[in-house]
């Protein structure tokens, strides 16, 4: 049998074959931790083959989902990981969702089984889903592993899924994205470089998320202690982190914002931090300066997206003068502009962002129409992923964003980027946290109004008229709205779509 060190030197492995080595190597080690609940390796590997051999028994085959729905835990993971060693693809769904979308997502997905926690049993209540159910509880758990035997042994290949992952919903009906194992596997040959091999990596964003899973399955891979916390709260984050002697976290810019605010952050012990890694918004020059400056070890931002394509990396830490950069593309990893006809666009000019690597999804999960609009090739025939983001690359090659293209206001003609006033209306000191959408106008075709959440009592017509003093006339907000909270998804995206939607059912 191979070392885990033999697998990761080599052009391909897999992640069970990998933990099935570090229970070999450091049976003891803790793998994953949550609240007072914990598994060695040893225990995980255990657990994980109960699991497939469960799961083959009841008929699983190969390429099969496998559906998730609840609350983090050891469990959780274990039957993520133990779905895939069976031969099968983990399809995590938010719990969040509502009945009819857990019902929806369950039967796109082609799960033959799914695993439902209490709240999600609740929420799914009797609608009809083609897959058995199964309660994430210990005593349900063990029933059903009762008697398995060992799994039968599959070899997983490159192009087989790994998982299928459903998409936000931020623009409507979230699609199944299936991530197969070459794109993972390129994820885990970069965790080496990252330091994963002796991390405790702080898992603070649900496992139904790929912002998770990016640090979640390094981490696993390299030998290293993945530690599960609850729904995110600042303090609680800080007090584990310290309490586990944290190395590595995966965070989103709300939660670092959060965190940062904090009155007493600096009394916190955080010197064990090697790594802090962000991905999935916007993050703000401010916001990386400050946490480079406070929080010790390398702060690194990946842009990229949940279907692959290129990835950009900025080691903020190393570049504080590219701040407001989203960084370079990673080695490996091919990024163009293109404009609106599909060809690329020059040096310095703006364009629509679009990329290929190693890490790339094979699809959207029964739908080829919409794997195919994803899609752009180049003059030499190479599959590209479009972004949706709107971008122009800096003379030192690092990509500057401007905005999602579908956010895109175009005005009288005019382009708007929102992002150009969210920064405006971030520096008034009256201004928390905000958001700038679209919403129709008879006049103008589309007319930018901006959302904030206030910071002290200044009127929001004091704070408009001050921020549209410092817009070109063509950029002017035509109206700005107090709000006690910006819509977000669990991995922090502002949810435009409910802004526009609130705005003009409310409007006068």
């Amino acid at each position: 049998m191979q070392t885990a060190a033999e697998i990761l030197a080599g052009p391909f492995g897999t992640l069970p074959e990998l933990i099935a080595a570090h229970a070999r190597d450091q049976a003891d080690k803790l793998a994953v931790v949550h609240g007072d609940d914990a598994l060695s390796y040893a225990q995980l590997d255990a657990r994980m083959d109960a699991i497939a051999a469960a799961l083959q028994r009841d008929g699983l085959v190969r390429g099969q989902a496998v559906a998730i729905i609840g609350a983090m835990g050891v469990d959780y993971a274990a039957i993520f990981l133990g779905a895939i060693r069976a031969g099968g693809a983990p399809a995590p769904i938010a719990p969040s969702s509502t009945g009819d979308q857990m019902a929806a997502m369950v039967g796109d997905s082609g799960a033959g089984v799914v695993f439902l926690d209490a709240d999600a049993a609740a929420t799914l209540g009797d609608r009809a889903v083609a897959a058995r159910r199964v309660m994430l509880d210990p005593e349900a758990l063990d029933a059903w592993l009762a008697g398995v035997g060992a799994p039968s042994p599959v070899e997983l290949r490159p192009e087989d899924p790994f998982n299928i992952i459903y998409s936000s919903g931020t623009t409507g009906t979230p699609k199944g994205i299936v991530q197969p194992h070459a794109m993972r596997w390129a994820h885990v040959a970069r965790g080496d470089a990252a330091g994963f091999a002796e991390a405790v990596t702080m898992i603070a964003t649900p496992l139904y998320s790929n912002t998770t899973l990016v640090s979640f399955i390094p981490t696993l891979a390299w030998g290293g202690t993945a530690v599960l916390l609850g729904k995110f709260d600042a303090r609680a984050f800080l007090e584990a982190a310290e309490r586990h002697r944290g190395t590595h976290a995966m965070l989103v810019p709300v939660q670092y914002q959060r965190i940062m605010a904090l009155p007493d952050f600096d009394a916190f012990d955080l010197a064990s931090f090697r790594l802090k890694t962000c991905t999935s918004a916007p993050f703000s020059a401010a916001l990386k300066a400050d946490v480079v400056a406070r929080w010790p070890g390398l702060l690194v931002e990946y842009y990229g997206m949940t279907e692959g394509g290129g990835t950009c990396i900025l080691n903020a830490t190393a570049h504080p003068d590219k701040l407001h950069t989203v960084g370079q593309p990673a080695p490996g990893h091919d990024i163009r502009l293109i404009d609106e006809d599909g060809r690329e666009v020059t040096q310095g000019e703006m364009g629509e962002v679009v990329g290929r690597s190693g890490a790339m999804m094979s699809g959207y999960h029964g739908r080829k129409q919409a794997t195919s609009e994803a899609e752009w090739f180049c003059a030499d025939g190479n599959r590209f992923i479009r972004h949706g983001d709107v971008g122009r690359f800096d003379d030192d090659g690092f990509l500057i964003l401007m905005d999602r293209k579908k956010d895109l206001i175009i005005s009288g003609g005019f382009n708007i980027y929102p992002s150009d006033l969210e920064a405006e209306l971030r520096q008034h000191p009256g201004v928390r946290d905000c958001a700038v959408v679209g919403v129709p106008s008879e006049q103008w075709g589309e007319t930018p109004v901006g959302f904030y959440v206030p910071f002290g009592a200044t009127p929001a017509g004091e704070i408009l008229a001050a921020v549209n003093a410092g817009l070109g006339k063509t950029q002017r907000l035509s109206d700005l709205i107090a709000i006690e909270e910006l819509p977000r998804s669990a991995i922090g995206k502002v949810l435009k779509r409910e802004l526009r939607d609130l705005y003009v059912e409310n409007r006068p």
